[in-house]
């Protein structure tokens, strides 16, 4: 019976449904421009899932959490927001755990939501019961835990901010049940679009281009930061203007541009033995650009040498024995490398910087001929860099995975595009590529997308192979197998002249795709490496490809190093 009350105020407390905590999270998502979440539901965060289902975001139902949190993270390092994960209580937490310790030592922007016990639960034994932030914050630059409905958006906007800015990194909130469930007034806080640094200090400014200019054969190191669009154009102005020669660590690939091809060295990383690491060796000042350490221990790249550093970041350098930089500039990187460029005079390369980049450069021909002519079956892996490289086009976004191929890729496939090619070396993880293929077939839809894994590795996410099948993503999978942990074999094998733990079984990986939906192709000789490429970018949804390889020459990766890199 409707009472005289509610025919004089008809919007009562009957009809209106009250905002909860799950509202605020999913209003929070939408303010910051969130497209797409990633995770596995359950009964602890069940209302954000039900809340996501009439929002502007795309629930992506995935497999296992820790290739949720590899998806988000590749979406932040592509686009430089952050991508987001959703997961709940309990081992639903625990299971981020690996994917936000990557995205956290590779600077990739992730926000990773948890469900929990409700506030007032979480110090009884109960089902899934987890101090899901402490678990979180040794591996992350902010976890946090909503312990009341008016910090909701509080806590939220601080995790974007803490994964959006400086170098970027991995953020987790803890959502509790009786939170999301329960009533709240907050509202949605919208972040400033101007947090960025400006220039690093004019004083640092002068002191650095001084340095430089009194320089004899100065060298610039680049880092993963150097490889975001935006910085690399600086970094291309500079180098169009002053001819410095350069080398970069792995996850810096494509922040050199073709034109500028002739003066970069080549990669460095993991272990001391490079070309490029004679060339970094030979700098009389060593200028870092977006460097982190874990990319490239100090104590291999600088060990005993007393050179002026300059390092120039937007955050300050972490000072050890082998890196004490005599000049930070600290801020914007672009805007500190346009302040900087006009500083520089520099003179023609120096005789020694010329002669080591002439030899690096006839270096790199021979070894490219050489691999070229490699017809032997299984293939040798510098056979399938050279078609590779062939078939690298601008339009195509490469993932790797981690392992004996990844020391291939990331010293030999050469890219020229920022961000073009997707390397994983901070925590060094298993089964980052599938997922990040993923990532890329939904943040670059227009492109082709290779990812490439060892069957080591491949098995940590392929269970992901499904996820993509479901999105029909457009992207290629290709399998190096040889039937071990090669790049852990060969380290063993150094140390102790024997092996231990390496060996698995086979694996059909064609017969692998068809059970998921997707299709398998395998390459059974050199010359079938390109053709089955190109047929299956040109073959609709997922395809994995397998080709078995020669790792016999794989102990001269590891050959010459410095003391304490094999690792």
């Amino acid at each position: 019976m409707v009472t005289a009350q509610q025919i004089a105020n008809p919007i009562t407390e009957m009809a209106v449904e009250k905002k909860t905590g799950a509202d605020v999270v999913v209003e929070t998502l939408e303010a910051h421009g969130v497209t797409h979440v990633f995770g596995v539901p359950g009964a602890k965060i069940d209302k954000v899932f039900d809340r996501l289902r009439d929002s502007s975001v795309k629930t992506v139902v995935c497999r296992h959490e820790q290739n949720a949190a590899f998806i988000a993270g590749g979406i932040g390092r592509m686009t430089g927001k952050a991508g987001v994960a959703i997961v709940t209580s309990g081992p639903g937490v625990s299971n981020l755990a690996t994917g936000l310790a990557t995205a956290n030592s590779e600077g990739d922007p992730v926000v990773a939501l948890g469900g929990a016990v409700a506030v007032g639960d979480r110090l009884k034994p109960l089902h899934q019961t987890l101090d899901s932030a402490g678990l979180c914050r040794p591996v992350t630059k902010y976890a946090a835990e909503i312990d009341s409905p008016a910090a909701t958006a509080e806590v939220l906007s601080a995790a974007f901010r803490a994964a959006e800015t400086d170098r970027p990194g991995a953020a987790f909130v803890s959502l509790p049940m009786d939170i999301m469930t329960g009533p709240t007034e907050c509202k949605p806080i919208r972040l400033s679009a101007f947090v960025e640094q400006g220039p690093a200090a004019k004083k640092s400014l002068r002191e650095a281009a001084r340095l430089i200019n009194a320089a004899k054969s100065p060298v610039i190191l680049l880092g993963l930061m150097a490889s975001k669009p935006k910085f690399a154009n600086a970094i291309y102005n500079l180098l169009s203007t002053t001819t410095v020669p350069i080398v970069g660590t792995f996850q810096a690939a494509g922040a050199v541009s073709q034109q500028h091809f002739p003066y970069f060295g080549g990669r460095v990383g993991q272990i001391a033995n490079q070309p490029a690491d004679a060339l970094l060796e030979s700098g009389d000042v060593v200028i870092t650009i977006g460097y982190n350490a874990v990319e490239y221990w100090p104590s291999l790249w600088n060990k005993g040498n007393d050179r002026p550093i300059i390092h120039i970041d937007a955050t300050p350098a972490n000072v050890e024995n082998d890196y004490s930089p005599a000049v930070e500039l600290i801020g914007n990187i672009e805007e500190t490398l346009t302040e900087l460029t006009p500083l520089l005079h520099r003179p023609p390369l120096a005789n020694q910087s010329a002669e080591l980049l002439q030899l690096i450069a006839e270096d790199r021909r021979h070894l490219m001929s050489e691999a070229a002519a490699k017809s032997g079956m299984p293939i040798h892996p510098l056979r399938l860099i050279s078609e590779l490289q062939k078939i690298l086009t601008p339009d195509m976004t490469v993932c790797s995975d981690m392992g004996s191929f990844s020391m291939y890729l990331c010293r030999y496939l050469f890219s020229f595009r920022a961000r073009q090619f997707l390397i994983t070396n901070g925590q060094q993880t298993l089964g980052v590529a599938l997922p990040w293929a993923i990532a890329a077939t939904i943040v670059r839809p227009h492109e082709k997308v290779l990812s490439i894994s060892g069957d080591g590795g491949f098995l940590f996410s392929a269970n992901e192979l499904e996820t993509a099948v479901r999105l029909n993503s457009h992207l290629v999978h290709m399998i190096w197998v040889d039937g071990h942990y090669d790049m852990v074999g060969v380290q063993e094998q150094i140390k102790y002249n024997r092996t231990s733990g390496v060996d698995f079984g086979p694996l059909d990986h064609v017969k692998y795709a068809e059970a998921f939906g997707a299709t398998g192709l395998r390459i059974q000789h050199p010359d079938e490496i390109t053709p089955t490429l190109r047929k299956a970018f040109d073959t609709p949804g997922p395809v994995l490809v397998e080709v078995h390889v020669d790792y016999r020459d794989n102990i001269k990766l590891f050959e010459d190093v410095h003391e304490g890199s094999v690792l």
